[in-house]
């Protein structure tokens, strides 16, 4: 915990919040800010600072909350859509260091979030399959995932098979290997 962080405070009972859900890792609170009614945030009980330190175990619990809370919001407050969002650093005007996710009921035309300051062409193939091989590269060669529990394939086997396709054998097969 941090002394000093707002959403710590709320995660020990010490600072008052409107509780939507909670668990032992994680917990949804109705957003101060109410652009439209619903805003919703989803935060860790433990201090961290964006997605980027999250456990395997806080960061399933983190988007299952998410989700419920989703579909809570989308049913609760009238919409037209839902933004989820994180946002990282100044940059991103990220105003709370303490990892949080928005749920955010949407209408058209409310010109919240918006991404881009025009529409953006494509990019060519070439330059995204560049970049998706830069991104495999600084992925961590042991993120703490053995296996994919839905798929059963090792995230190993599986930047193999990004990096190089199929090479005439089934992942099972290049995973007896490895």
């Amino acid at each position: 915990m941090n002394d000093t962080c707002v959403f710590c405070a709320i995660a020990q009972g010490t600072t008052p919040a409107s509780v939507v859900d909670e668990n032992d890792l994680v917990m949804a609170i109705v957003d101060l800010r109410q652009v439209h009614p619903g805003h919703t945030l989803v935060i860790p009980r433990r201090h961290l600072h964006d997605v980027r330190e999250l456990d395997d175990a806080t960061g399933a619990a983190l988007m299952a909350m998410v989700s419920r809370i989703t579909r809570a919001v989308g049913g609760a407050f009238p919409n037209e859509g839902l933004s989820l969002w994180h946002s990282i650093g100044e940059a991103a005007f990220q105003e709370v260091p303490h990892l949080h996710i928005h749920v955010h009921p949407r209408r058209v035309g409310d010109d919240l979030l918006r991404v881009y300051p025009q529409h953006p062409t494509n990019t060519e193939r070439s330059t995204l399959d560049a970049y998706a091989a830069e991104l495999r590269a600084h992925l961590d060669a042991d993120d703490g995932i053995d296996s994919h529990p839905a798929v059963g394939v090792s995230n190993r086997a599986r930047r193999a098979l990004l990096n190089h396709g199929d090479a005439g054998e089934s992942v099972a097969e290049g995973e007896a290997r490895t």
